[in-house]
């Protein structure tokens, strides 16, 4: 990869976590400033940010903002996925409310939880890694407690509830939205 597309593979990667421009700039000078030097020492971009140029930006990312940040991020979208999850599962029913049981509650735990690990570990997961997680592991965690705890279920969850779990959330996803959008133009 030429240092143009490294520099553009991490602005697009920082666009999507929601760094903001000011700290982006800095960091892309600073990057730059380091892959001009180390081409001037002889030594290659891959000696700079290593193997994979996504890694690299996740970890850069993860050192540029705060813990307590990333997870309220994390929290938010997690009840906005639960909140579409909720609308998706009444309009496919045509109904007012949602039962769920045990095995939908492991699940998503599990795809949640694998997910957030991995996300906190090595950056973006994809559409593919989501699939193969889901059928890998979080499938079988399903199939398991259905089969100890039975399809009742656990509680039902009314439609008014959506709206309480899409709006914390609302604000990450239009940003990754116009960040998307910016990135693609």
């Amino acid at each position: 990869m030429t240092n143009a597309q490294i520099l553009a593979a991490c602005r697009s990667n920082w666009e999507y976590r929601g760094i903001d421009d000011a700290s982006m700039r800095e960091m892309l000078d600073e990057l730059s400033a380091h892959l001009d030097d180390a081409e001037a020492a002889g030594r290659t971009a891959k000696d700079v940010v290593g193997g994979d140029v996504r890694t690299f930006a996740a970890a850069w990312a993860r050192a540029r903002t705060p813990l307590p940040r990333r997870l309220l991020r994390m929290t938010c979208q997690i009840s906005f996925v639960l909140g579409c999850l909720l609308v998706l599962t009444c309009l496919s029913r045509w109904t007012t409310a949602a039962a769920v049981t045990p095995g939908q509650i492991a699940f998503w735990t599990t795809l949640g939880a694998t997910t957030v690990v991995w996300e906190l570990r090595r950056g973006g997961l994809g559409l593919l890694g989501s699939w193969a997680i889901g059928l890998c592991v979080a499938l079988p965690a399903a199939v398991l407690t259905s089969r100890l705890f039975g399809d009742a279920p656990v509680f039902t969850a009314p439609l008014w509830a959506a709206p309480l779990l899409l709006l914390p959330g609302l604000p990450y996803a239009v940003a990754d939205l116009r960040a998307r959008r910016r990135g693609a133009a």
